[in-house]
């Protein structure tokens, strides 16, 4: 007798979450990913339709606008996407019997901490992103108390294939620029979307508990930390400076602090994600593989060393 095959519907499927969560799947777990194009999660009539059509056991929602500075130019598209779309997925699930993952990040949370944030630990967000993110958490959790299964999951720093990303940015930059000036003072867990998804297959399969969890990578860094490491890896010699957010003024205010505490993860799975390092020489060794696909004569970029 064949066992049942769990299936998966995921929003944002083009995307670098999404990407990564079909190159992951479990032999036992049916994936559907829907892209923008195939699901427009604002319309609420759409996205019950697509639950209907596909029938999923459970929904991993990450589509979202992620242009933290976009979202501060334009606050009602981004609560309409970040926080409707939410709103429209969980409630879809719930009425329907279906689990329910929505993707959050740190940005809820002031910046303001020494120590890294857990799950309960008070929101405050700063940007309009951060309030679209936290509408998102909101509506899910008013979804939670009514009697479904939903999961919230925080992450941050994501970078992986699938979509622009932090580590391509400042590899592009150290091969054409003569040097590099990166913010030092907003510290986080830089995670590969990789080791994200991993987490998030694996939650399930654990029956996770419905409720807020977080989950990034081991260690942290600031963007500066990360930027070293990455043209290190890159063996570039490209030197990278370190300045203040004050020196790189953007739309958005960013955390100065946005370190997630996984320990509830830990405890639930016996386990956290591996270090960002090993994230980092996981997604380069991946980007090298693919850019030798396309070129075979191209050289593959020396790993550096992992401490």
């Amino acid at each position: 007798m064949t066992e049942r095959r769990v299936r998966v519907l995921v929003t944002g499927g083009g995307g670098i979450l999404g990407t990564a969560l079909a190159r992951t799947r479990p032999r036992d777990v049916e994936l559907v990913a829907l892209r923008h194009a195939d699901l427009d999660v604002t319309d609420a009539a759409a996205v019950g339709a697509a639950l209907d059509r596909q029938r999923p056991d459970w929904v991993i929602h990450g589509a979202a606008w992620t242009d933290v500075d976009a979202c501060e130019q334009d606050p009602a598209r981004a609560l309409a996407i970040n926080g409707g779309g939410t709103a429209n997925v969980a409630a879809a699930a719930r009425t329907r019997g279906v689990g329910c993952v929505c993707v959050s990040t740190d940005y809820v949370f002031a910046g303001s901490a020494t120590t890294p944030y857990a799950e309960d630990a008070p929101v405050a967000p700063h940007s309009s992103y951060g309030r679209s993110k936290r509408a998102g958490e909101e509506a899910a959790l008013r979804e939670l108390a009514a009697g479904g299964r939903i999961l919230v999951v925080r992450t941050q720093w994501v970078f992986g294939a699938g979509g622009k990303n932090f580590v391509d940015t400042i590899a592009r930059a150290a091969a054409e620029r003569p040097a590099l000036k990166v913010v030092a003072d907003q510290v986080g867990c830089p995670t590969w979307s990789h080791h994200l998804a991993l987490a998030l297959h694996e939650l399930l399969a654990a029956g996770a508990e419905p409720g807020i969890w977080h989950v990034s990578a081991d260690g942290q860094a600031s963007w500066h930390e990360f930027a070293v490491a990455i043209v290190a890896a890159l063996g570039l010699a490209t030197p990278v400076a370190p300045c203040t957010s004050a020196e790189f003024p953007r739309p958005a205010p960013r955390p100065a602090y946005g370190v997630l505490s996984k320990r509830k993860l830990a405890a639930r799975l016996g386990h956290g994600l591996p270090h960002w390092r090993e994230g980092l020489f996981g997604y380069l060794a991946e980007r090298a593989k693919a850019g030798a696909a396309e070129d075979p004569q191209s050289p593959v970029p020396p790993r550096g060393n992992p401490t």
